[in-house]
C-alpha cells in the first residue's frame, strides 16, 4: 500500500477527489471499533433475550401423558414492521410542520421513529446556540463524537470548527449550529436517498423557524442536499447560492467540513477563503461588525 507521504500534492488531491466522488466523507474513525466483538455481543444478547427452551430434564412420558400447554399463554412478541419510506416521509412532514417553535420541533424529532437511522444511533442531534442571531451553520451528519456527546460538531472536528468560527469573529453559542441528518449513520456512511427524504422535513423546518439571514454549509453531503447538485465539495464550495425553506429564500455558501481539513490540512487555505466570504456577507447584512 502506498503511503500518503509518497504522493505528490497533485496526486493526493486527485485521490481525495476520487474518494469524494465515491461518497466518502470520513476516512477513519477516531477510535478503533472491534466489529467481531460487537457481533459476538449481539449474538449473546439475542440468546439471552430468547425464550428459554429445553431447560427441563427429558422424560419418557408419552404425548398423552404430557400436560397440555396453558390456554392463557401469550404468543411471543414480534418486532414492529418497518414503516414504508413513503409513509415515513408523510409522517415526518406532518410532525415537522406541526411544530410552531424550535423547542416543539425538537420534541417532535425525538418522538419520531420513522427513520431506521434512529434505531442505531445513541443520540438525536438537534440545533444548538442562538436562533435569533440570523446566522446558521449546518453540517452533514453526526459523527461518532457527536453521537456520544449529543451535540453537533463535537471532538476534534468540533474543536477545529470553534477555531474557524473564532477566526471570523463568531462563537458557536452565538449562532445556530445543526446537522442535516439528526442521527449518526452506522459507520459514518453516507445516508441513503430514502433516509434523506425522511429527514429533510425536519432540517427544512429548523431553517424556517430560525429564519436565518445567511447559512454556512459544511461538507460534501450538506452542499449536495441544499444545492441539488452532484458535484464534490471542491466544485460546490465558495459559491453563493440561494436555498429555499418554508417560503424563505436564504443565501448560502458551502465549504469543506472540519473533518476534511483534519484529513487534508493542505485544503485549509480553501476553507479560509470561504470563511472570509461568509464573514463579508454577514458584515453586509449587518449581522456582525469587522
Amino acid at each position: 500500500m502506498i503511503s500518503a507521504n509518497d504522493l505528490s500534492p497533485a496526486e493526493l488531491a486527485a485521490l481525495l477527489h476520487f474518494h469524494a466522488d465515491a461518497g466518502v466523507e470520513w476516512l477513519l474513525e477516531e477510535e478503533a471499533v472491534d466489529r467481531f466483538a460487537e457481533f459476538e455481543a449481539m449474538k449473546a444478547a439475542r440468546r439471552a433475550a430468547a425464550p428459554q427452551q429445553n431447560t427441563q430434564p427429558q422424560n419418557r412420558a408419552t404425548a398423552a401423558q404430557r400436560p397440555a400447554p396453558a390456554a392463557t399463554s401469550a404468543p411471543a412478541a414480534r418486532p414492529q414492521p418497518a414503516i414504508p419510506d413513503g409513509e415515513a416521509v408523510q409522517q415526518a412532514r406532518f410532525a415537522a410542520e406541526s411544530a410552531r417553535s424550535l423547542a416543539e420541533l425538537k420534541t417532535a424529532l425525538e418522538a419520531f421513529n420513522g427513520c431506521n437511522l434512529k434505531h442505531s444511533a445513541r443520540s438525536t442531534i438537534f440545533a444548538t446556540g442562538d436562533a435569533a442571531s440570523g446566522i446558521m451553520v449546518i453540517g452533514s451528519a453526526p459523527s461518532a463524537e457527536d453521537d456520544r456527546e449529543g451535540q453537533p460538531f463535537a471532538g476534534r472536528p468540533g474543536a477545529l470548527l470553534d477555531k474557524m468560527l473564532a477566526a471570523i469573529g463568531l462563537d458557536r453559542s452565538g449562532i445556530l449550529l445543526t446537522q442535516v441528518i439528526p442521527w449518526r449513520p452506522p459507520g459514518n456512511r453516507v445516508p441513503s436517498p430514502a433516509e434523506m427524504d425522511i429527514c429533510r422535513p425536519f432540517i427544512e423546518r429548523q431553517i424556517a423557524l430560525a429564519e436565518p439571514k445567511a447559512i454556512l454549509l459544511f461538507g460534501n453531503f450538506a452542499a449536495r442536499v441544499f444545492f441539488g447538485e452532484t458535484d464534490t465539495i471542491h466544485g460546490l464550495r465558495g459559491q453563493w447560492k440561494e436555498i429555499g425553506a418554508g417560503g424563505l429564500t436564504i443565501p448560502a455558501i458551502a465549504t469543506l467540513h472540519p473533518q476534511d481539513l483534519l484529513t487534508a490540512p493542505v485544503n485549509k487555505r480553501l476553507a479560509w477563503n470561504d470563511l472570509l466570504a461568509f464573514q463579508q456577507k454577514l458584515h453586509d447584512l449587518d449581522l456582525i461588525t469587522k
